[in-house]
């Protein structure tokens, strides 16, 4: 979506547009999954958890942690992480929202 067009849009939908652009790759949701199930903080696992290059597995962090949904520090090697659960929460109850809201109708 182009700069100059996104301000037609609400602030909402600019949002979920973003979170579903972000969402939209299977590896940044096997990251999700594999974080999420975790009772900790992650250092450093999901390169081999994956089997991604370490700078495939930065790339998607930062892109996650753009929209929030990850908190801690994300440089270069140095990798401490976790879920940010209240930003979990909100993104959970925007897509609710929008899935509640939204008739299916059909032709």
């Amino acid at each position: 979506m182009g700069i100059t067009k996104s301000q037609i849009f609400t602030k909402n939908q600019n949002e979920l547009a973003q979170v579903f652009k972000i969402l939209g790759h299977p590896a940044r949701v096997a990251i999700l999954q594999y974080i999420s199930n975790q009772n900790a903080c992650i250092c450093n696992d999901l390169v081999e958890e994956t089997g991604l290059a370490q700078a495939t597995v930065s790339q998607h962090l930062k892109e996650l942690k753009s929209i929030g949904l990850l908190k801690g520090e994300i440089e270069g090697k140095r990798m401490c992480y976790c879920l940010d659960v209240d930003r979990w929460d909100a993104i959970q109850n925007q897509l609710n929202h929008f899935f509640n809201t939204t008739k299916a109708n059909c032709c």
